[in-house]
């Protein structure tokens, strides 16, 4: 099996995580330029915005690029279901002297489709990652013929064995400690959800493809530990959460570097999936877990405008703050810091 550096072409077994949100393709060309793999979010990119982002990364990096898409069913609108989640926000609404919306938004976040898939064999990114399971046979058959390699997400044992059935390059194995939103996709039920540390192994004991461990690995010592139980190598997310090069909301580093921080919990008012943020007074007053909420992405709607008016006030009230369980490893640092720091864990003294 060739190691994850062959596999990948970097320096170091290390992937930023891609992080909707809170980066564009400058995080992901410093990772890139420090020795490991840089990855750009795509599912709230256009077909034409991913490759523009592409187009600058190449100037800024000669290092790998990995595009992240995900890999969900659109789901129908059902208006009642829309109306009644709403219903939960309109006190908000009301304090914070916000228009309720009139009609749905749009959904936010796409499902890979031919559009991308084109994207792909046009700007050939050496990785195309999915999450949430994998697309169409026919369109993965067209990133393939792109010559990038495939990875995916698995949060179970089940998942894991799914995707390399299905022939990926290497599996991500996502633990519960995670931040941003769990890859799940085989089953909704989050009990059946693992730490890092206990899924790892069995994924690595189970799949004969290179194995990725993400979940609040935050410094070179998490990277050394996930490394003794054979992992392939490490994605990395929160720790990059406060550099430079990333374009995290002031109310989101504000609430990273409070005591806040150490308070996560699995949440689904944003989206309608379940994904790992510090608790907000949002969270504390409507969940965490919702089970009205629609169905991703379409639960995101309702409370955008509270968002955006509350973050013009300097709160994060109704902000998403994607974070994993271990905050430790962030830092206000250019991200070849970081990158360099982690890199250590590969080999230890």
């Amino acid at each position: 099996m060739a190691s994850l550096t062959q596999l990948i072409n970097t320096q170091f077994p290390l992937i930023q995580s891609p992080m909707a949100g809170v980066q564009g393709w400058e995080l992901a060309a410093a990772v890139a330029s420090a020795g490991g793999l840089g990855s750009l979010p795509c599912a709230m990119l256009t077909p034409e915005g991913v490759e523009s982002a592409v187009d600058a990364f190449r100037q800024r990096s000669t290092g790998p690029i990995n595009l992240n898409f995900f890999s969900h069913t659109q789901p129908e609108p059902d208006q009642e279901v829309l109306a009644n989640w709403l219903d939960n926000f309109l006190p908000y609404y009301s304090e914070l002297e916000v228009a309720v919306p009139k009609g749905p938004a749009g959904p936010g976040r796409q499902p890979f489709n031919q559009a991308m898939a084109d994207v792909v064999t046009s700007v050939k990114p050496e990785v195309v990652s999915f999450h949430f399971g994998l697309p169409h046979p026919a369109l993965l058959e067209q990133v393939r013929a792109s010559g990038a390699k495939v990875l995916s997400s698995a949060t179970t044992l089940e998942e894991a064995l799914w995707l390399e059935a299905k022939g990926v390059d290497a599996i991500i194995a996502q633990g519960l400690e995670a931040g941003g939103h769990r890859g799940m996709f085989l089953t909704e039920d989050i009990t059946q959800q693992s730490g890092t540390m206990a899924l790892l192994p069995q994924i690595v004991n189970a799949v004969s493809v290179p194995v990725i461990a993400a979940g609040a690995i935050a410094d070179a010592a998490g990277v050394a530990a996930a490394m003794a139980l054979g992992a392939a190598g490490v994605q990395v997310g929160t720790a990059y959460l406060l550099c430079d090069e990333a374009t995290t909301s002031a109310v989101h580093r504000t609430a990273l570097q409070s005591d806040a921080a150490a308070h996560t919990v699995l949440t689904n008012l944003f989206s309608g999936r379940p994904a790992r943020g510090i608790v907000n007074r949002m969270i504390r007053e409507l969940g965490p877990m919702n089970e009205s909420a629609p169905r991703f992405p379409l639960a995101t709607a309702a409370s955008a405008p509270l968002r955006a008016a509350a973050e013009a006030k300097g709160s994060g009230d109704f902000t998403p703050l994607w974070a994993g369980q271990n905050v430790s490893g962030c830092r206000a640092v250019p991200a070849a810091e970081i990158t360099k720091a982690l890199a250590q864990g590969f080999t230890p003294a």
